[in-house]
């Protein structure tokens, strides 16, 4: 399935394709402060509908994660990084597509604090 995403005034805008079984709610410092819902697909998965320069990026602690936001708003839509295994993956904050049903969605807990 395709769901498209978007932050709250519309610049950052973007598809995503796959099927959402699982989300994660972390608890670390950046995570807790945003509330999102990540899904994880794999970063070909993910296609931007607005130049990548219209995005804003943080990173912190060991800056291997480009957490992905709008300069406007400041939404996060999504992150950017590697599995363990160095695969480039995308995070995206399923907060920020169209037509999903948060309370359906499976959570899964990560103590993202205590790494």
């Amino acid at each position: 399935m395709i769901y498209k995403g978007s932050c709250h005034c519309g610049r950052i805008a973007f598809e995503v394709e796959g099927d959402i079984g699982q989300v994660m709610a972390c608890n670390c410092s950046m995570c807790s402060r945003k509330g999102s819902l990540l899904w994880f697909v794999p970063r070909d998965a993910l296609r931007l509908l607005t130049p990548e320069e219209d995005l804003g990026t943080y990173t912190f602690n060991k800056h291997v994660i480009k957490h992905r936001l709008c300069p406007t708003c400041g939404i996060h839509a999504f992150g950017e990084g590697s599995d363990p295994a160095g695969k480039r993956m995308a995070a995206i904050n399923a907060r920020c597509l169209e037509g999903i049903d948060l309370s359906a969605l499976s959570v899964k807990h990560f103590d993202g604090r205590s790494l």
